[in-house]
């Protein structure tokens, strides 16, 4: 109850009315019937406008610190997080990657849509990055179909870094549904995952017009906190390698 009450009174009016939302390719999305959503992540924001767009509920997993806070506002966090639709999962190892393929499995299970942004944090300097392999590994487990999904323009209505959020135009571009069922019993060979993975973030570099850079954003994120002088958009040169437009 709470989701629809965040998303159409709460909520919604006010993303509406600071974003303008436009969307294209809604028909992909299917009225039932489990789906990964796979989406590039500019900003917070991306999990607000990606349900609001979508007239099915959307989970997402989310980092587990976002259940952890402390006192009245760590509870609310945790609460809010909890009713708009989100999971969490615990980032820190191997074991912990796994258990979260086996919660998303679930989810999926039951039918329903679950949100994923494959670069495994958010774009620190609004490129697209390389894309990590959990993605892949559940499509081919589960034999579910990913639907690209290209966000525009949420990291100028909620700045990185910024409390405050500001007047923009939000884009959502949806792709067409992406099969993977001729790779079926393959999951788990790293190979594969790799080229299923980055035949889904090319995906995304032509939906969402961003340019590519074959590291993970995470990397990056923790070379500029060690070197607090280091700018995210300073001489990182990208490689030559873009993800592949087909895995096979």
């Amino acid at each position: 109850m709470w989701y629809w009450l965040f998303k159409y009174i709460f909520m919604g009016p006010i993303l509406s009315f600071l974003g303008r939302p436009k969307v294209q390719g809604l028909e992909h999305v299917p009225a039932s019937g489990p789906v990964i959503l796979a989406s590039n992540h500019l900003a917070v924001a991306d999990s607000f406008y990606l349900p609001l767009v979508v007239r099915r509920r959307i989970t997402f997993l989310a980092k587990s610190e976002y259940f952890t806070g402390k006192g009245l506002k760590g509870r609310l966090t945790a609460w809010f997080y909890t009713v708009a639709g989100q999971v969490p999962i615990d980032r820190t190892d191997a074991d912990s990657a796994q258990s979260a393929l086996v919660t998303a499995q679930r989810i999926l299970d039951d039918g329903k849509l679950l949100g994923m942004y494959p670069e495994g944090t958010r774009s620190p300097d609004g490129r697209l990055y390389k894309g990590k392999t959990g993605l892949a590994r559940l499509a081919l487990e589960t034999g579910v179909p990913v639907i690209p999904v290209a966000m525009i323009g949420t990291d100028v209505v909620n700045p990185p870094g910024s409390k405050m959020w500001r007047f923009g135009r939000v884009e959502v571009r949806f792709g067409k549904p992406m099969d993977f069922s001729r790779f079926e019993g393959l999951a788990g060979n790293r190979f594969i995952e790799r080229a299923v993975i980055d035949e889904v973030m090319y995906e995304l570099m032509k939906l969402s017009g961003q340019e590519y850079v074959d590291i993970y954003a995470a990397s990056l994120k923790k070379n500029v906190t060690a070197k607090p002088d280091a700018k995210p958009d300073g001489p990182n040169p990208p490689s030559a390698r873009i993800p592949e437009t087909a895995a096979g």
